[in-house]
């Protein structure tokens, strides 16, 4: 045996090969007539066109050869078969948890987004106790405003209150020093 033993064990031993049986017997038909070579210069072999002088194979070496062939390739191409359906579902796994990382990504852009909502928020909710301290400071001071007018309001009505009795006392006073005519009796 030689070094190349797969390819060795199908082929046939030069007695066993025989002539092609040609077309026109398989179809039961009339030989056809072949016509002799035109003389003159011609790069064609002088055999050219004669179908009797093609090698015939016979039919169980072309089987044998034929099955020698498949039982040779065919568990490689199982195996490749096999393989690439393998292949195909490990694609559609990978395809699976790509889309799941893509969503977990998508997911982490929400959250930076709703991280910086909450960082908004927490900006204006800075701002909203700003504003609360500054109205409950002015209530404060409008309260303090509203109690200082009231009391200097109660202060000018007593003031004025004590003018206008000091005006009727100064004018029953005046009404006293006025002098009386005498009554005549």
């Amino acid at each position: 045996m030689s070094k190349n033993s797969r390819s060795d064990k199908f082929l046939l031993p030069q007695k066993e090969i025989h002539h092609v049986t040609p077309t026109w017997k398989k179809r039961g038909e009339k030989k056809p007539r072949v016509l002799p070579p035109i003389a003159g210069p011609s790069d064609a072999s002088p055999d050219e066109g004669v179908v009797e002088d093609l090698p015939l194979i016979d039919e169980s070496a072309v089987e044998q050869l034929t099955e020698g062939l498949i039982s040779h390739y065919l568990p490689d191409l199982q195996r490749s078969k096999s393989a690439l359906q393998e292949l195909t579902q490990n694609q559609v796994v990978l395809l699976e948890t790509l889309e799941q990382e893509i969503s977990k990504f998508r997911e982490c852009n929400s959250i930076l987004d709703i991280d910086a909502l909450f960082s908004e928020a927490k900006h204006y909710h800075s701002k909203l106790v700003n504003i609360r301290n500054e109205m409950m400071m002015l209530h404060e001071k409008t309260s303090k405003l509203k109690k200082r007018a009231l009391k200097l309001q109660q202060k000018r009505q007593k003031e004025e209150l004590e003018r206008e009795q000091q005006r009727e006392k100064e004018l029953e006073r005046e009404k006293q020093l006025t002098a009386k005519p005498a009554r005549r009796t």
